[in-house]
């Protein structure tokens, strides 16, 4: 175990800038790609994620620090303190429990693989931290390994099956075939965008409602366009920061900046995509039946879409807002503020690009994120405690990933709160889930046929 530890420690500590290539040549040759042209199809999806991590970061380091200044001038005063997802990472891969429950992860994922449970493909490892973050509690709560092990693997299978069941969205709406996003801090707004999403669709008049960035570009001209949009929200953020002018303007070119370069990015991406998914077509049509394999990657690859920046700028301030009013809340939005576009990505794919329902149910998201947070922090606090991260000027500690998650609170809740009733629940829960969904997707699959045909 300790081997199998170093070995993923090696791979993290290399990054998914080096890993990507490796790992898409291994798949491109296991698909009959030529080695040459499976490296180079590695490299350029790596260079490719550079790009969408580059502009990523240059979001981040721009509106987390306006954000947070957001949070000073609104004079919010909450005990709970957002520390953000890097924190929770940290003492994630310093528990003792790690190598097990990484092993367990990939054995899952391999195991459902083989019994066609599942077709992604996960090889975002690096990623790993948000489906073993709730062992690693539920273990230090209950001091039983299997608990601890058990709840990883049931958050492994949940995340394998909701990347699958979004994958058509991943392709329809962002434009990536053949990948799937098994990314729980994206893929956690699903349970409660997808119920929501079709009850608004039964309410007379709200389901009427649509409006998206295009027609914002249709009534307000230039101004609608993508990179003005960035300009006029990230100059709002700037005025409600408190920034001078020169910085309001900056943080407003940063913004239309990243309008501009992720799509670029991602046609980047997508470009040493296409042989490896061309070639894993024509391999499953022969020697699988026409079976489908996703490749499972970060959600950075989407968060860059214009409807989510628009929609995740208009999020962020509201959340602010939102944390000082909603009861039973205690959590400070802090350091997360600046992943909110990860939160409401696959939100606004559910919703197809509708900025209107993207911005409601988005809402209804952070704030179920806010009220799991609250929960759980007293069991998170004391476990940063013990990696000797230094709370002296904290009431506690939360941030927008961990058990803040719906899905990663829920399987939490299951395996910590009279696990001999509630875990049993669970699997009924979530079996019966599958089976609706599978149902589901087969209709719309035989019913999309049916009008092929026709």
């Amino acid at each position: 175990m300790d081997l199998v530890y170093a070995v993923f420690n090696a791979l993290l500590s290399a990054g998914p800038i080096v890993l990507l290539p490796i790992i898409i040549t291994i798949i491109g040759l296991l698909f009959r790609v030529k080695l040459l042209k499976a490296f180079r199809a590695g490299l350029t999806i790596a260079i490719g994620f550079a790009g969408i991590k580059l502009v990523i970061n240059l979001l981040s380091s721009n509106l987390g620090p306006a954000a947070k200044a957001m949070v000073e001038n609104f004079g919010i005063h909450l005990d709970i303190l957002d520390v953000g997802w890097g924190a929770i990472a940290a003492v994630t891969w310093s528990s003792p429990i790690i190598p097990l429950l990484i092993f367990g992860i990939l054995l899952t994922n391999v195991v459902l693989l083989v019994f066609k449970l599942t077709n992604t493909l996960d090889v975002d490892i690096w990623n790993y931290h948000h489906m073993a973050i709730v062992g690693i509690m539920a273990y230090f709560v209950t001091d039983n390994v299997f608990i601890g092990l058990g709840a990883s693997v049931i958050m492994a299978v949940i995340s394998f099956k909701l990347a699958d069941w979004t994958a058509p969205y991943v392709e329809k709406y962002f434009g990536i075939p053949g990948v799937s996003l098994p990314t729980m801090s994206a893929l956690s707004s699903v349970v409660i965008a997808a119920p929501l999403n079709r009850l608004i669709d039964k309410i007379p008049g709200i389901n009427q409602i649509d409006f998206s960035v295009k027609d914002t570009q249709k009534y307000l001209g230039f101004f609608g366009e993508p990179i003005f949009m960035g300009l006029i929200l990230g100059s709002g953020i700037g005025i409600l920061a408190e920034y001078p002018v020169t910085k309001i303007f900056e943080l407003g070119v940063n913004m239309a900046a990243v309008m501009i370069l992720i799509p670029k990015m991602t046609a980047l991406f997508m470009e040493g995509l296409m042989p490896i998914s061309e070639a894993a077509k024509k391999l499953t049509k022969e020697k699988f039946k026409g079976r489908k394999f996703l490749i499972g990657l970060d959600a950075a690859v989407v968060v860059g879409n214009s409807t989510v920046i628009t929609t995740a700028l208009l999020v962020i301030p509201l959340t602010i807002f939102m944390a000082a009013i909603l009861p039973g809340n205690r959590v400070l939005p802090f350091a997360d503020l600046a992943v909110v576009p990860f939160r409401v990505a696959m939100v606004v794919a559910l919703c197809r690009g509708n900025l209107f329902r993207s911005l409601l149910i988005s809402l209804i998201c952070m704030a179920a994120i806010l009220l799991a947070g609250t929960a759980t922090s007293p069991v998170l606090t004391q476990l940063a405690t013990t990696t000797g991260i230094d709370l002296s000027a904290s009431g506690g500690i939360s941030s927008f990933a961990a058990t803040s998650l719906t899905v990663s609170y829920l399987v939490y809740t299951a395996f910590t709160s009279n696990p001999m009733v509630c875990v049993p629940l669970l699997f009924a829960v979530l079996i019966g889930v599958w089976v609706y969904v599978e149902k589901r997707m087969k209709r719309v699959a035989q019913e999309a046929e049916a009008e092929k045909s026709a």
